[in-house]
């Protein structure tokens, strides 16, 4: 590389003796250079990766197209600068800034490639599980943050800036700001793991611990929220989350959920007849799921009454206090159809005079 350099400095003082016009030529050469590579990576790179199926090279080819063309000219300054032989401390404020600007260029055009990158390992959840669609953005700005503060440490190597007394402030103050924050970096760690574990996701009912329960509308990096069926949105910190109980009722092998309407019949009731009765009021209740189909359970015999259940099945847990107000209706009207009574609690007191109870104490 020095002999080549050294080599075309030598043609250029042949051609021109004065060292503003080899810059000149040197930033002239360096453009010709940039145009020619423009043009092949336009023309004939395009068109070759046009004849693929795929996408993905053609977003990298877009990506670093720009940072090779700027590249090459501002190498290409960089060699101008050095035969114009200014004083030291020019010198040195022009290259640092020409090579701080192509380390910024190409620290967009990573971040950018990683960024495509994370997307194309999103979409095969299959072998990366920790990346995914909700946890995408958290990854991303991560990236951002670590191509960044590089490209900043990189950028004081050029400049000759000494970082161990910035590394041994930025030591105690992230030590100090830990201190103070670690309310607020408990929640930010406990986000990332629901987003890693996905506990719940958008959309879900659940019930936490303490007896809120409401969709999640909002998944964020310090909080969750829910909305309730009062339409009441409850803020809850995510290291809260992380430490306590959650039902999530929209889980499992798919988003139905399971009623119970419970019943008691009279004793002496036919209970085939009940059966049968419960069963032909849910066939085909609106809202109502026919897989799993629906079913009646004799639970045990009460006080009262024998006591039953109609279990059936819903299509989202946010139809659950509609659809048992609407059956507990339609039981109760069926009931009274059929004749079928629903007892209430009774209780038989036996009230004994005050002459048998003396006549029932020997005498002494």
């Amino acid at each position: 590389m020095d002999f080549n350099k050294e080599h075309l400095l030598d043609l250029l003082a042949q051609i021109a003796p004065n060292r503003y016009l080899q810059a000149l030529l040197i930033i002239l050469l360096f453009l010709g250079l940039a145009k020619i590579m423009d043009v092949i990576i336009t023309r004939v790179l395009k068109g070759w990766i046009e004849k693929t199926h795929l996408k993905l090279d053609d977003q990298v080819l877009e990506i670093f197209h720009k940072p090779v063309f700027l590249s090459i000219i501002l190498f290409g300054l960089v060699l101008a600068t050095e035969r114009l032989a200014f004083k030291e401390t020019i010198t040195f404020i022009t290259l640092s800034g020409l090579k701080t600007v192509a380390i910024f260029y190409w620290a967009a055009a990573a971040a950018k490639f990683l960024r495509l990158l994370l997307n194309l390992v999103s979409d095969d959840q299959s072998r990366f599980k920790l990346i995914q669609d909700r946890t995408l953005p958290l990854f991303n700005n991560l990236l951002i943050l670590l191509v960044t503060g590089l490209s900043i440490y990189i950028v004081f190597l050029v400049w000759n800036i000494d970082l161990t007394a910035w590394v041994a402030s930025a030591g105690i103050l992230g030590l100090a700001i830990s201190f103070a924050a670690k309310d607020t970096l408990a929640n930010l760690f406990s986000g990332v793991f629901i987003m890693a574990d996905a506990p719940y996701k958008l959309g879900d009912f659940i019930v936490l611990e303490s007896g809120e329960r409401g969709a999640v509308t909002n998944i964020g990096i310090r909080s969750t929220r829910l909305l309730t069926r009062d339409d009441v949105e409850i803020t809850v910190p995510n290291s809260i989350m992380g430490n306590t109980k959650i039902t999530n009722e929209a889980g499992g092998r798919h988003e139905k959920f399971r009623i119970r309407v419970k019943v008691g019949v009279a004793y002496g009731s036919d209970i085939d007849k009940v059966h049968n009765v419960l069963l032909d009021v849910v066939t085909n209740f609106p809202d109502v799921c026919m897989i799993p189909q629906p079913r009646v359970r004799f639970r045990a015999f009460g006080d009262s009454s024998l006591d039953h259940e109609l279990l059936c099945w819903v299509k989202r847990p946010v139809l659950r206090g509609k659809v048992l107000h609407l059956l507990n209706t339609a039981v109760y009207k069926r009931f009274i159809q059929e004749g079928i009574e629903i007892p209430f609690p009774q209780r038989d007191i036996h009230v004994h005079s005050a002459s048998a109870l003396t006549a029932d104490i020997d005498p002494v």
